[in-house]
């Protein structure tokens, strides 16, 4: 059975600090000895720890940025599935803001956002379950541990989940460059999600259809758009401004 593997100091370090339970071993390299590294292993005292070296974890990582950790961890709990929305919109309410992204594959965008959406106390990240990154090991490392604590939830259907969301009284905003509306002329207050389309070609007919609103992002420089990490940032955070 193929292991589920985290490496980088953050995210490793997150996942002991979440719950130690879940980091079942631990592969360290033997020519770091710094503080950092120090305080993860005394953290997973009682664990396997194997001591290995740099090349050890090179092949581990697939080549990742490591950083001279690894871990094992059972399955992420947060994944979680389209029929948790219901329930997770009851409780939340008026507050409830969620961030879709519609066909995001690179695994470092993904983390950037994940990162950002923890930040701005989103609560669900929602992707298609098809041509869209999810949680691989560079993912968890780029989020900085945002991958241990966000819920994440694929979708066999988007659109029909935009279709659920609006039925549930779920404002539906999409970042979209050919939009006539600025996102900081939209009122960004109550259950809402924001939505953003994948590198290059932003959001897809069907779910651009489905949107209550349509956005840009007034840009003053000689580019066009913004990678859609730093995007989801902006919009994100211009709604944590608007709802508090």
């Amino acid at each position: 059975m193929k292991k589920n593997l985290i490496y980088g100091l953050h995210s490793v370090l997150a996942a002991l600090d979440r719950d130690s339970s879940q980091v079942k071993e631990l592969w360290v390299d033997t020519s770091r000895n710094d503080k950092r590294i120090q305080r993860i292993v005394d953290k997973a005292r009682g664990l396997s720890i194997h001591k290995v070296s740099r090349d050890d974890l090179d092949v581990l990582a697939g080549g990742g940025n490591h950083q001279g950790v690894i871990a094992h961890v059972a399955d992420n709990k947060k994944l979680r599935s389209e029929n948790d929305l219901p329930a997770l919109i009851q409780e939340k309410g008026d507050d409830t803001l969620l961030l879709i992204l519609d066909g995001v594959t690179d695994p470092h965008n993904l983390g950037a956002c994940l990162r950002s959406a923890d930040g701005a106390g989103v609560d669900a990240v929602i992707v298609p379950r098809n041509r869209a990154a999810s949680l691989t090991p560079v993912v968890h490392k780029v989020s900085c541990g945002a991958a241990e604590s966000m819920p994440f939830i694929q979708v066999t259907n988007l659109a029909r989940t935009l279709r659920m969301l609006k039925d549930a009284g779920v404002w539906l905003v999409g970042a979209d460059g050919s939009a006539k509306t600025s996102l900081y002329d939209i009122d960004l207050t109550g259950p809402m999600a924001m939505i953003l389309g994948g590198e290059g070609k932003g959001l897809r007919r069907l779910t651009r259809e489905q949107c209550d609103y349509l956005a840009f992002l007034p840009m003053a420089g000689s580019v066009e758009s913004l990678n859609v990490s730093v995007a989801t940032g902006i919009c994100l955070f211009e709604a944590v401004r608007q709802r508090s």
